[in-house]
């Protein structure tokens, strides 16, 4: 690896790429912290820390929530106007033929994209002033003035986001990788200093052991090594190609495959299913009198210190997971599609009929490939809760083991090394992945 990173750098328009994006994350942690006046701070950590959807969207911006900079939404809004567009393409016939008018169409919907993340991230920065309000987080002026910087506040965090979506598109089209994947990365990875100097500190004061500490390396080692095998993971559909002659020339008769992934909904069903399970205890916020609704919301939480309670919001999470798996996959992958294009360009799969048995075929096949990789993000899931007790580390202290961070880290670190590795190739050098 070490020999292909220099070879690497030794290729100017490689190594200016790299540099570029080292240089869009020091302008990045740069924002992570110029902080926005008016908030007590010691508030924030407090909801933070009872608040799992919180801790969570901490760790996605950095850092930056908790300090309440003007990058404490993330790219959030971002990444949820990709979804909604996504979906949209789907349901609506006219956005459906602009993805298949190919260049022009696609940069149409990433305008459409550009414009919903403006209005998600104004909306959610007016729901977070109005949810810090009533957990006392404002400081200073109270009446019209406060209102005044309750709209201040949700233009700077909108603009943040807007900022962090122009650092996203630079570093596609000028860096390595994907944008938006690589700024999660970084804001993820800026926390883990803090993380081991907050763990190490406990074990200075006695609070944990050696053993403890041996037990959550093996836990970080081992669901790496599992998150790397299932994200490279596929299943190879065998494809001949029928001979057509053009001519005098014979094309065709060639045979390759087709790559289905096991985890092709990547970390997406996690975060629909977070978003969900984390609603109430959000609302909650809203009514800290409300008994019934606190009784609820414990139900719900896969943290819970009692262990019914634990047991029934991960299996309820779980099945969350599962669910929005199977429904990603089939909204990112059209099985009839697929079957149909097949049969168009008379390629066929050994055995299999073309038109309706290879379309009956290949859902079957995904299907139960699908189920693997669900389960597997549902067990990736659980160990951001699990693996606090199995350790006795508390996940306060260090939260990269399990759950969705690592899944993003790993997988944004393999999509890298083969963005890297495909200019590599180009020039004949050999790449990371063999």
């Amino acid at each position: 690896m070490l020999a292909s990173l220099l070879a690497a750098f030794r290729i100017p328009d490689l190594r200016k790429r790299i540099l570029f994006v080292f240089g869009m994350f020091a302008v990045y942690v740069v924002g992570l912290h110029i902080p926005i006046p008016g908030i007590d701070r010691s508030v924030m950590e407090n909801l933070i820390q009872n608040v799992q959807a919180l801790g969570l969207l901490d760790i996605f911006t950095g850092g930056a929530f908790k300090r309440f900079t003007i990058f404490a939404m993330g790219i959030t809004p971002y990444i949820n106007a990709s979804i909604i567009m996504q979906l949209l393409t789907i349901a609506i016939p006219e956005l459906e033929r602009l993805a298949k008018e190919g260049e022009s169409g696609r940069k149409k919907i990433s305008q459409y994209t550009r414009y919903l993340t403006g209005i998600l991230a104004f909306v959610q920065a007016i729901g977070m002033d109005v949810m810090l309000s009533h957990a006392g987080a404002f400081t200073g002026t109270v009446g019209p003035s406060r209102l005044f910087m309750y709209f201040q506040i949700a233009i700077t965090l909108t603009a943040g986001t807007a900022f962090l979506m122009w650092v996203g598109e630079q570093i596609t089209d000028k860096g390595i990788g994907n944008g938006v994947s690589m700024v999660i990365f970084c804001g993820i990875m800026v926390s883990l200093p803090f993380q081991l100097s907050k763990t190490l500190e406990l074990y200075h004061a006695h609070s944990i052991h050696i053993g403890n500490l041996f037990m959550l390396a093996l836990f970080f080692v081992l669901t790496v090594a599992g998150i790397v095998a299932i994200t490279q993971a596929q299943r190879k559909i065998p494809i001949q190609h029928v001979k057509r002659v053009v001519g005098n020339k014979v094309y065709g008769g060639q045979s390759s495959f087709l790559p289905l992934r096991v985890n092709s909904a990547g970390v997406i069903p996690i975060i629909f299913a977070v978003s969900i399970i984390y609603l109430p205890a959000t609302i909650a916020q809203f009514f800290p009198n409300s008994d019934s609704l606190q009784e609820w919301t414990r139900w719900l939480s896969p943290a819970d210190p009692d262990i019914w309670r634990r047991t029934v919001a991960g299996f309820f999470y779980a099945l969350m997971i599962i669910f929005f798996t199977y429904f990603y996959t089939a909204v990112t992958f059209n099985v009839p599609d697929v079957a149909e294009n097949l049969k168009k360009w008379g390629s066929f799969i050994p055995g299999i009929r073309p038109g309706k048995p290879t379309e009956q075929y290949l859902d079957k096949v995904m299907t139960r490939i699908t189920l693997a990789g669900a389960i597997f993000l549902s067990i990736i899931a659980l160990l951001q809760y699990w693996v606090p007790q199995l350790t006795g580390v508390s996940a306060n202290a260090f939260s990269l083991v399990g759950g969705t961070s690592l899944l993003i880290v790993v997988g944004v670190a393999l999509e890298t090394m083969q963005a890297i590795e495909s200019h590599l190739l180009m020039r004949h050098y050999e790449g990371f992945i063999k």
